[in-house]
Formats: structure tokens, sequence, C-alpha cells
């Protein structure tokens, strides 16, 4: 983790010099293991990053003595992927923090709860968010990994109450989130409004202590060799489950065999793999604490538990 390619949030937020922004990150990262795991990358842009992706290689000729050689060019294309942004508004009536015995704490713990639903908000649009139902929005993991087929295999599995194991291969040419370019912050800004008017629900003032929080992020994906999907597995039964086969399979379809890919699942599936740990004869998954934490990895590869994930996901077909 301390590699020049995993540059986190809260390391980020370590160079800022801002201690309200580390503190921020601290409870970002404590609450969601995505934000805890992923590359951190400024975008070279305000409200996009723009990188290319090579589209075809040059593969060179055998020749000989006295023959020429073809001449040959790679072709590439430019991505632009798109910031989007995350914003919460926390109104606490002046009245309730009078009688509160702890007011800075009252409005402490109010902003660790909107912290941590925004991280949750986030752990959805990384996931699933898709640009044709918001256009301000990302597009998430699903969206892009939509049909089976590459770096996406299945487990036979049938109807809508599926689920899928999302692996990431995070790093700065691989996949990483971006935060918007010249930002101070890294995206991340709570705006102490103090006490100001605010409005009822009639439209009648009442005084209030205000605070915006704004989470400027968005998903970069170089290579789509970088993630993959193990979609369709059943979420009840004994049938069309967790499958350690197909897992590799996907494994050896990501880029350099799946090294260094980190994996993701609700606690559904992280259940059906801790029964197949179970079995004395498996040796397959030794538990790590790579990141501090107690970990279940597979092949050296952390599994972290990601509730935003489904069991309701349908079908995906080739």
């Amino acid at each position: 983790m301390a590699a020049a390619d995993r540059l986190t949030l809260l390391e980020l937020a370590n160079r800022t010099n801002n201690k309200e922004i580390i503190e921020i990150s601290e409870v970002l990262t404590e609450e969601n293991d995505i934000l805890k795991d992923a590359v951190w990358v400024e975008a070279n842009q305000f409200t996009t990053h723009v990188h290319t992706r090579r589209t075809t290689l040059a593969y060179g000729t055998v020749t000989r003595i006295n023959k020429g050689t073809p001449k040959e060019s790679t072709t590439t294309k430019q991505i632009a992927e798109p910031i989007c942004i995350v914003e919460g508004r926390s109104e606490i009536d002046t009245r309730l923090l009078r009688i509160s015995r702890n007011k800075i704490k009252t409005r402490t713990d109010e902003d660790k709860g909107f912290l941590e639903g925004m991280g949750q908000t986030f752990a959805d649009i990384f996931f699933y968010s898709t640009k044709v139902d918001n256009p301000d929005g990302v597009n998430g993991l699903a969206t892009r990994m939509p049909s089976l087929g590459g770096t996406v295999l299945g487990c036979s599995g049938t109807g809508s109450d599926l689920s899928s194991i999302y692996a990431v291969q995070w790093g700065q040419n691989k996949v990483h989130f971006i935060y918007p370019a010249g930002s101070e912050t890294m995206g991340i800004e709570k705006q102490d409004l103090g006490e100001i008017d605010v409005l009822d629900a009639d439209g009648l003032p009442f005084r209030a202590y205000v605070t915006i929080f704004r989470f400027n992020v968005g998903i970069s994906v170089h290579d789509d060799r970088c993630m993959g999907r193990l979609a369709n597995i059943e979420t009840s039964g004994s049938t069309n489950i967790f499958a350690p086969a197909t897992l590799n399979s996907m494994l050896s379809k990501m880029k350099n065999r799946g090294k260094g890919v980190t994996l993701y699942m609700n606690d559904t599936i992280l259940t059906q793999i801790e029964n197949a740990a179970m079995d004395k004869d498996n040796v397959t998954w030794p538990v790590k604490m790579p990141f501090g934490d107690e970990v279940i990895s597979y092949r050296g590869h952390p599994m972290r538990q990601a509730n935003a994930i489904l069991d309701t996901e349908d079908a995906i077909t080739a």
C-alpha cells in the first residue's frame, strides 16, 4: 500500500496541512473500504479527466537482409471521464443547540452522520450509477460491465435475486478516482455558514446552524482489463452460488492475471466465501491484515465487504 501508485485519500489529506480535511477523510475511509483502497489522482481539468487509451498495437514483421520492413503505427482514442458532485446540507435549529449539553459535539455527531451517508451514496454511485439515468453522475462498474464476456464471467444464476463480485486493480494507469484540477482539498469541501435564517416546510424562517458538505469525485478507467465482474451469483440456495473456479478464470483474464486486484462483495456473498473457508481441507482462504483489519483474501487479493452491492441484480447475458 505504500507504493507510489497507491496514493490514498487519507494520504492526500495528510499532505494538505488542513486538519479539518484530514478528519473528514478519516471518517470517510473508516466507514467505506472503497475510499480506503482507491488510488486518487488530480484530474487534468476541473470537471473532467481526459486520458488516452491505446486501441491497437504495432506487432512488427519477420524480415531478412535486403528485404524492407512494412511501416506500422498504433492507434489511440481519448476518453473523458466526468467528475460528479455529491452534496449535503445540514441545518440544526439553534433552539435545539441551546438545550444541548455539548453544542460542539452535537454538531460534530451530525457532521459524521452526513459524511457516512455521503460515503455510502458514492459507494452506490461507484457500483451502479449510469449517466443515462443521471447525466450529472458517472458510470459505475456495473454500467461499464453490463454483459458477459472478457473479464465478466457468470455463475449461471437466473432471475433478479443475484449479486456480483467486482474486481478492481487500483493504480494511476489502471483504475483510480479523480478530483478537480487545482483543488487544494482533493475535492472534499466543508463550508460552515454559521447561524443563518432557513425556511421550514411552510416557507417560514427560523434560525439554524448550517453546514454544507461537498464531495467532488470521478472514476477513471485506463484499461478495461483492470476491472472484472463475477456476476449472476445466486444469493440463496446451494446451486449457482459463488464458484472459486469461475473466479480463477475471471482473474486470469484481467491484466497481469489479476495481479494486485482487490475484490468487493456484499455480506451475502462474503458469507458464501466464509462457508467455503470452513472446509478443513480448504487452504485457499488465508486470513490476512493488509489494511490493519482482518480480511479474508484469495490468492493474496483482499476481499472487501461492500454492502452497496445488491442482492437484487438482474441476470446479465453475453
